[in-house]
């Protein structure tokens, strides 16, 4: 089992508190590591200082590893809802959001319809462009506008 070094050790020591950091070679944009020598990786000092130069031992072990498939994106999570990957907001008055809950609730308990107010907005969005698509100048979509 490996011992840890007490805090007071670790004060006492300079390779340990990093104030004296062994001398690393500088590396330029010319200079090219040796051939077969694992890369050099900029790291921060851990005292907070300077950032340092250090050899990446395990570089060429993990580029020998094989590179993991991408995750499929599922359409549906474990709930079976649809996940979005898009996102606007939309400000709505109190009563507009009292409107939208009581709606909810009134799909929930008279008619058996458990969704939130995200899935219902959705719904009346299709509904809404679906009617403009069909009856384009007559929809309900330019009536309302037409309106305000």
């Amino acid at each position: 089992m490996t011992e840890l070094p007490s805090l007071a050790a670790a004060q006492s020591s300079p390779a340990l508190r990093g104030n004296n950091p062994a001398p690393v070679p500088p590396v330029t944009a010319t200079s090219a590591p040796e051939p077969g020598a694992p890369p050099l990786t900029l790291v921060p000092d851990v005292a907070g200082g300077a950032s340092r130069i250090v050899v990446d031992e395990l570089a060429a072990h993990r580029a020998a590893l094989p590179t993991p498939a991408p995750k499929p994106v599922r359409a549906r999570t474990e709930k079976g809802r649809t996940r979005h990957e898009e996102k606007i907001t939309v400000y709505c008055s109190a009563e507009e959001l009292l409107a939208l809950e009581s709606a909810r609730l009134t799909l929930r308990g008279q008619h058996g319809v458990v969704a939130d107010r995200g899935r219902i907005v959705r719904e009346a969005i299709a509904v809404l462009l679906s009617d403009y698509e069909l009856h384009g100048e007559d929809s309900v979509l330019v009536r309302r506008l037409r309106k305000h």
